[in-house]
């Protein structure tokens, strides 16, 4: 029996007074935070949250995620973490279809989370006002950490396929828990280390390679709640940050801020990224800038997420994702879920104790992601001689835009909503900063006068921001094919 919360409370006995989460000028040792998560864990429990239970956390990264995070957890209930950015329609969905009980964000999500909660009948709490300090203040810790098996349920993570609603990736305590011990192990990380915390922690990636890393290993985690390259330039300098985590545009930002700088950190001792593919000459220039290895990792939200990467003291090759992680299985295969010939590229295929359990009451997604027990990721990759793996597409049509993933379909049904749109194709194109750029191509309906830039602003009010989408272009008609398909390979959009 094992809770992921029982990392936060072994570290808080050993190293009590030790910083833990650091924001600026606040810092949060151990034992605050110990004791704060269990006062959050009383509250939710007196508050009729109980074991099982999901509970939605709408926070950028800032010390309030942690408490909340852990608090929930150690109360045995289920953390539902979503971008604070996102509108009242798109949290209410989530939120409503994992049956959330409450709602907890921070002051800037407030208005579009307490409308979603509203039209849901539950409860919306903003955890950075004096009000919920007072209330918790008032609260009787939770004496004891909920036990909880490796299969339950510890985070319901939402994530879009090409087609259809959001689903929810069920991660157990075991998936979270052997991922955040791995990596741990596998980048030697100890209480003198300081990781820079500016991937966000409602993503997996943050959440495991940063924030529970972190607490695992007894280290403090400096936070950046939206990044800007100058202030995680500071961040590196200031704090001693030794370990850099990133996707690949936050390490252009960081060597166009360091240009022209006299004195730049060399207290870094490795560097990672995933989200997107990084660019092998950025990678070069940042090892030769900052003096420090970077290492490419994959995953994806529902294997908790790390599969592979490249080893901080072994042989690594630029472009590569790296090697699968210690317990975890990687296969490359055909469609018909058979191994594809040595040397030709595959899908990739998951097994492994990251793996999740399945998408949140969607038996026909589970039914299609796993074939023989193995997770199909949908990306296609190629192995070489050596066993190192390199991602060469993905079968999905989702767009990465700055390490955050948009995906086309749902912007696509969005635009359908506008009385105009007769025919609407979502697709990424390439961009010099954020990797890729989201494109709208539309044909209007006969008679129509709504211009490109109306739609761009249809969109850009009811989803998140990074989603909507920047080009947009008007056509006459999409091409399609002998069903009336819309064929996307035949689009080509300039950016």
């Amino acid at each position: 029996m094992t809770n992921l919360a029982r990392n936060l409370v072994t570290t808080a006995a050993a190293r009590p007074a030790a910083a833990a989460v650091v924001l600026d000028d606040l810092t949060l040792d151990y034992a605050a935070l110990d004791a704060r998560s269990a006062r959050v864990a009383g509250w939710l429990a007196a508050n009729g949250v109980g074991p099982g239970d999901r509970v939605a956390l709408l926070l950028p990264n800032i010390p309030h995620f942690a408490v909340a995070y852990y608090g929930v957890l150690r109360a045995g209930a289920v953390v539902v973490p979503m971008n604070p950015l996102l509108k009242a329609g798109e949290i209410g969905y989530s939120a409503g279809d994992c049956g959330a009980k409450l709602l907890l964000a921070w002051a800037g999500a407030v208005p579009e989370a307490s409308a979603a909660a509203e039209a849901l009948g539950v409860r919306c709490v903003d955890v950075t006002a004096d009000g919920f300090a007072a209330e918790l203040a008032a609260a009787e810790p939770a004496a004891e950490v909920v036990e909880r098996a490796d299969d339950d349920l510890a985070v319901l993570l939402y994530t879009s396929g090409t087609t259809g609603r959001p689903k929810g990736a069920k991660l157990t305590h075991g998936n979270l828990g052997s991922n955040t011990a791995t990596l741990v192990d596998m980048f030697d990380m100890t209480a003198d280390d300081v990781v820079f915390g500016g991937l966000p922690f409602f993503h997996v990636f943050g959440q495991t390679c940063g924030l529970n890393a972190a607490v695992r290993a007894g280290t403090r985690i400096t936070l950046l709640p939206r990044f800007d390259a100058a202030k995680a330039l500071e961040i590196l300098s200031r704090d001693r940050v030794t370990v850099m985590q990133g996707v690949p545009t936050m390490f252009m930002g960081l060597l166009a801020a360091a240009e022209g700088v006299d004195s730049l950190t060399d207290t870094i001792r490795f560097a990672a990224t995933g989200g997107s593919a990084m660019p092998v000459e950025v990678l070069h220039r940042f090892e030769k800038t900052f003096g420090c290895p970077v290492v490419e990792g994959y995953g994806l939200s529902e294997t908790a997420p790390v599969v592979t990467f490249g080893d901080i003291n072994g042989l690594r090759k630029a472009g590569s994702i790296g090697t699968p992680l210690a317990g975890v299985s990687v296969r490359l295969i055909d469609d018909e879920g058979k191994d594809a010939p040595e040397g030709e590229v595959g899908e990739v295929a998951v097994r492994g104790p990251n793996v999740m359990a399945g998408y949140w009451q969607r038996p026909e997604a589970d039914e299609a992601a796993f074939v023989d027990g193995w997770f199909r990721t949908g990306d296609l990759a190629r192995r070489d001689e050596d066993g190192f793996y390199y991602i060469v597409d993905r079968k999905k049509d989702m767009v990465i835009r700055g390490g955050y993933n948009v995906y086309p379909r749902e912007i696509e049904e969005v635009l359908y909503e506008h009385p105009d749109v007769a025919e609407a194709a979502v697709l990424g194109v390439p961009h010099e900063t954020h990797g890729e750029e989201v494109a709208a191509v539309v044909a209007l309906r006969p008679g129509s006068t709504t211009t490109a830039d109306e739609l761009r602003e249809f969109v850009k009010a009811r989803v998140a921001p990074y989603k909507y989408p920047r080009i947009v272009r008007l056509v006459e008609t999409l091409p399609k094919g002998p069903t009336g398909k819309i064929l996307k390979r035949s689009i080509r959009v300039e950016g």
